[in-house]
């Protein structure tokens, strides 16, 4: 039997408007998939930390602050660190497109931004 993917949804920093984490993180959970939320302000760290202990293939970020590209490259470099960039880094809410492509470029697998449909996400997630 083959396991359930894992796939940690997560709030970095200091905006509490987790109304989209939880949406997707609903969606993906009635998808079949396994959902680990650590809720609100959490910082990289514990984001990078809890994806290793919870054994994640992915973890999902939602940012509304406009500290994406800082919480996405730290997420990144953390992840390099602890030899753990398999695990796939994506993510949502209010980004410029502009700054998708640096994104991209820095190792973040996708960007959904707002209006994006739940099917979409899951069938990226399927994919990974």
């Amino acid at each position: 039997m083959e396991r359930k993917k894992r796939i940690v949804i997560a709030k970095p920093g200091l905006d509490g408007h987790d109304r989209g984490a939880k949406v997707v993180a609903r969606s993906l959970a009635d998808a079949g998939f396994e959902v680990i939320y650590t809720g609100k302000f959490q910082t990289p760290e514990q984001i990078v930390s809890t994806a290793i202990q919870e054994n994640a293939d992915g973890i999902g970020v939602s940012i509304l602050s406009g500290a994406h590209l800082t919480m996405f490259k730290r997420i990144m470099d953390l992840l390099r660190k602890e030899n753990a960039d398999d695990i796939v880094l994506f993510g949502g809410g209010i980004i410029m497109d502009d700054d998708i492509p640096k994104l991209k470029e820095m190792g973040v697998a996708e960007i959904f931004t707002p209006g994006t449909s739940t099917s979409k996400i899951v069938e990226f997630v399927r994919e990974i």
